[in-house]
């Protein structure tokens, strides 16, 4: 069974209490755009990124959660002059690096809660069982591209009845696989 490869782009989630602070009193998220994941979506709204070396701004995606997380590629990481932030499932941000992030309205040091987003597989309960796997299962899965096909192995397996069939990786695995456009993969053996 092929899927959807999706490369995920640098970006943050924010709680409830640091976007009133980086956006004023009361702010609402706004959608700029669907994700694939269902209820998931863009913001018109971006926050800066301040690290020891330098600063990039990135996009929030919605909706708020109970927890701040960065969402960074390696490249990302060492622009910002972060050292040693690790590779993690999405929502496992304890013991990760923190850094400021500021909104228009003001600023947030978080403590914790950058990292560089483990790929994964996204995929609904009836899409695992038709794949025969299950939840947290690790996988290889092939890509096949215009003169870089790759397989990325250590692909998490995450299963919900809230998510829709596709795999994320991010923008320096995309690179190195040429997974530009539309791009399919398929687990291997």
């Amino acid at each position: 069974m092929k899927f959807i490869v999706e490369t995920s782009a640098r970006h943050i989630h924010v709680t409830k209490e640091t976007l009133e602070t980086l956006f004023g009193a009361g702010h609402e998220l706004t959608n700029k755009k669907d994700l694939s994941q269902p209820g998931q979506y863009a913001c018109e709204e971006k926050v800066e990124l301040v690290g020891p070396k330098a600063s990039l701004k990135v996009s929030i995606l919605g909706p708020t959660r109970p927890a701040d997380q960065v969402e960074l590629s390696f490249t990302d990481a060492r622009t910002l002059g972060l050292k040693a932030v690790p590779i993690r499932e999405s929502g496992d941000v304890a013991g990760t690096p923190g850094l400021k992030l500021v909104g228009p309205c003001g600023e947030v040091e978080i403590a914790e809660g950058v990292m560089i987003a483990k790929r994964h597989i996204h995929m609904t309960p009836a899409d695992a069982e038709a794949m025969g796997l299950k939840d947290k299962d690790v996988v290889s899965v092939k890509v096949e591209t215009n003169g870089r096909s790759t397989v990325f192995g250590d692909t998490v397996v995450r299963v919900s009845p809230k998510f829709a069939l596709a795999m994320h990786i991010d923008t320096d695995e995309a690179n190195a696989a040429a997974a530009f456009g539309e791009v399919y993969g398929e687990i291997v053996k």
